[in-house]
């Protein structure tokens, strides 16, 4: 596939999740920090385990860096229990924290001030946070034009053959950055969209007679532009 049929392919998808799902109103959270912390505690974790300990820490009144700083470790575990993992998830918080108050004084502001690709290597260097993290936090959290890919993505991707030659993040990551407008806001609905769409159709399993991708659901010159690999 060229790559003029490749930007418009991406684009025909979109507008089809968008008239199925409509907007996905992501990222789920009060503040950028809340965003930062749920990037980092639903790293294998299904979101409404999340929701749990971010409510836990909002009772407790945890939800900052300086308070994640001063709370023992074991104390944060068992604040985050619901969500997995729960003691290295707890040391992730807290390097984030005691980075983020070294480096930019607990400032969002100053932080999301910085290049965007400065501050993603930043990012991947503090402990417990790599690229899916990093850039949720670079899109959800500072509105930067940052595509996130997960396992969602990667798998509708595939089964639409049009994923990279090579399977890298940042390849999969390309295959956006490069064929979609760069906009913040489109990018944050794309990835939401995708998201609905691999839990809902696109599963392990995949529900195709309910893929609003499915070329039995598509006009003729989109279906052909999908060669989907899975069938119902």
């Amino acid at each position: 596939m060229d790559e003029k049929e490749l930007k418009r392919t991406l684009t025909d998808v979109y507008g089809r999740l968008f008239n199925r799902y409509g907007p996905q109103h992501w990222w789920p959270a009060r503040t950028p920090f809340e965003v930062i912390v749920g990037a980092i505690l639903t790293q294998s974790a299904a979101w409404t385990n999340v929701e749990k300990a971010i409510e836990n820490l909002r009772k407790a009144g945890m939800l900052s860096a300086s308070a994640l700083r001063q709370l023992p470790e074991a104390k944060l575990a068992g604040l985050i229990y619901s969500c997995g993992y729960y003691n290295v998830k707890a040391r992730k918080l807290k390097a984030f924290a005691a980075w983020f108050g070294e480096r930019y004084g607990d400032s969002l502001e100053k932080l999301f001030a910085q290049d965007t690709g400065d501050l993603r290597r930043e990012l991947l260097s503090v402990y417990g946070i790599g690229e899916e993290t990093a850039d949720s936090i670079l899109l959800y959290a500072g509105g930067k034009p940052v595509f996130v890919i997960d396992a969602y993505t990667r798998r509708i991707i595939d089964r639409l053959g049009i994923s990279p030659d090579r399977k890298s993040y940042a390849d999969y990551q390309a295959l956006f950055m490069n064929n979609v407008p760069a906009d913040a806001n489109l990018f944050n609905e794309y990835h939401a969209l995708l998201v609905r769409l691999g839990k809902e159709a696109c599963r392990r399993q995949p529900k195709c007679g309910g893929c609003c991708l499915n070329a039995s659901a598509v006009a003729a010159p989109l279906a052909r532009r999908f060669p989907c690999t899975v069938t119902a």
